[in-house]
C-alpha cells in the first residue's frame, strides 16, 4: 500500500512504521518514551507540523496534497541543491545530538544557496527512520530542522518519510531564487584574483575530533584542553550558513567566483581553480585558524594549517575577488570575518606555501577515493 499525505510521500512498506500503534499492545503514544514505530505516518507528519509555520501566500499547496505546488518568484531564478546526512558517515549519533543532526542536514543546504549568492525559499524533508528512533529524538531533529529553516525564512513544504532497516538518513532539497545574471559559479576566478575565506576554518573538523575523544574517553589531550572544547564542537553541530554574505557578494557583484567549505578548503580552492581554468597559492601563515583549534591540533602533535585546510564541515565561503573590487567586498561581509589566504594564478598549479616551502596543496576531504 502507499500512502502519500502532503507532499509527504509514505514509502510501500511504510506500514511496518506503525506496527507498533495498531498492535493491541499498548505500545507507547505520541510524546511518550516511545519510538517511531508505535506512531502512524499520518501522527509522525502531525509532529513535523506541529513545529513549521503556517505556509506563506506563494505556497498554493503545501503539506496535505501528493504534492506541493508554488507560484514562481517574479523575474527570479530559481536554485536548486540537495544533500543526504547518513548515519555512520556524515555523523554518529553516540555524540551528535539529534537537534544539531537536524540543524547540519539544513545547514549543508543553506551554505549551498549561500555559494550561489541565492535566497533560501523552501525545502523538501525525506527522513529514512529506523524503526528504534525514539519519538523525542525524531522530534528534535525536526526541531533543528525548523528552527534553522525559520531564521532563514525557509518554508518546508512537504517530503518523504520511510522506514531505513539499517541507518538514518536525512536527505533535504533546498530551492532558492537570485536574479538573472546574478548567480555566484565556481568558474569565474583569473588569474590575479585574491582568494578570500569567511570566519575560521578548521574549527569543525577540531570539534568533531574532540566529540570523538570525550565518547571514547581515551584521550590524554581531552583533558588537557578541555576548555576549549566547547566552542569548537559547536561549530562541528551548529554550523553557521553563511546566507546574508553570499547575497551580499551577490548583490555587490564583489566576487567572480564562490564556493562553500564543506568539504574544506584545500578542496573549494582545487575545485574553483580546475573550474575557471587557473592556478593557485595559499599560504598557510595566513589561514584563520581559531586559536582554540590550533592548541587542539598541535596538542595531538598535529599541524594545525594541514589540519585546518583538509578538514571539513566548516561550511564557510570561499571567494574570489578582483583586487580592484575590494571596497565591493568591505561593503558586502555583514560582519563577518573576512581573510585573504592566497591567490590564483596563470600557472596551473596548485600550491601550499608553508614554513618557508612551496608544496603541492593537499586534498580535502572526498567521499570516494
Amino acid at each position: 500500500m502507499r500512502n502519500k499525505a502532503g507532499g509527504w510521500r509514505l514509502e510501500a512498506g511504510d506500514s511496518e512504521l506503525e506496527a507498533g500503534a495498531s498492535s493491541a499492545s499498548g505500545a507507547p503514544r505520541a510524546g511518550e518514551s516511545g519510538t517511531v514505530a508505535a506512531l502512524t505516518e499520518r501522527e509522525l507528519i502531525r509532529r513535523i507540523q506541529a513545529q513549521l509555520p503556517a505556509p506563506p501566500p506563494w505556497m498554493l499547496v503545501g503539506i496535505g496534497d501528493d504534492a506541493a505546488v508554488v507560484e514562481p518568484e517574479r523575474n527570479r531564478a530559481e536554485v536548486f541543491s540537495v544533500d543526504a546526512l547518513i548515519e555512520g558517515v556524515h555523523f554518529d549519533r553516540a555524540f551528535t545530538p539529534p537537534r544539531a543532526i537536524g540543524h547540519r542536514a539544513l545547514a549543508a543546504n543553506l551554505s549551498d544557496l549561500a555559494a550561489m549568492g541565492a535566497a533560501p525559499r523552501l525545502a523538501l524533508l525525506s527522513l529514512a527512520l529506523p524503526a528504534t528512533l525514539s519519538a523525542e529524538d525524531f522530534d528534535a531533529l525536526v526541531g533543528g530542522v525548523a528552527a534553522l529553516a525559520s531564521a532563514h525564512r525557509l518554508h518546508v513544504a512537504g517530503g518523504n518519510l520511510t522506514r531505513s532497516p539499517g541507518p538514518l538518513v536525512v536527505d533535504i532539497t533546498v530551492v532558492g531564487t537570485v536574479k538573472r545574471r546574478q548567480a555566484l559559479k565556481r568558474s569565474g576566478a583569473r588569474a590575479g584574483d585574491d582568494i578570500y575565506v569567511t570566519s575560521f576554518v578548521g574549527s569543525a573538523a577540531a570539534g568533531l575530533q574532540m566529540l570523538r575523544a570525550q565518547h571514547h574517553e581515551n584521550s590524554s589531550s581531552a583533558s588537557t584542553v578541555s576548555s576549549v572544547v566547547e566552542r569548537c564542537t559547536q561549530r562541528y553541530l551548529y554550523p553557521e550558513p553563511r546566507i546574508r554574505m553570499g547575497l551580499m557578494l551577490s548583490r555587490n557583484r564583489a566576487a567572480t567566483a564562490c564556493m562553500d567549505l564543506s568539504d574544506g578548503l584545500a578542496d573549494a580552492v582545487r575545485q574553483v581553480a580546475e573550474a575557471s581554468g587557473v592556478g593557485a597559492i595559499v599560504d598557510a601563515a595566513l589561514l584563520p585558524i581559531d586559536a582554540d583549534a590550533r592548541a587542539w591540533f598541535e596538542a595531538r602533535g598535529g599541524d594545525a594549517a594541514i589540519e585546518a585546510i583538509t578538514g571539513g564541515d566548516d561550511y564557510e565561503l570561499l571567494a574570489a575577488v578582483r583586487p580592484k573590487l575590494r571596497n565591493r567586498l568591505e561593503a558586502a561581509r555583514s560582519g563577518v570575518p573576512l581573510t585573504r589566504v592566497g591567490a590564483f594564478t596563470a600557472d596551473r598549479a596548485l600550491v601550499l606555501r608553508h614554513a618557508g616551502r612551496d608544496a603541492p596543496l593537499p586534498p580535502g576531504y572526498s567521499h570516494f577515493r
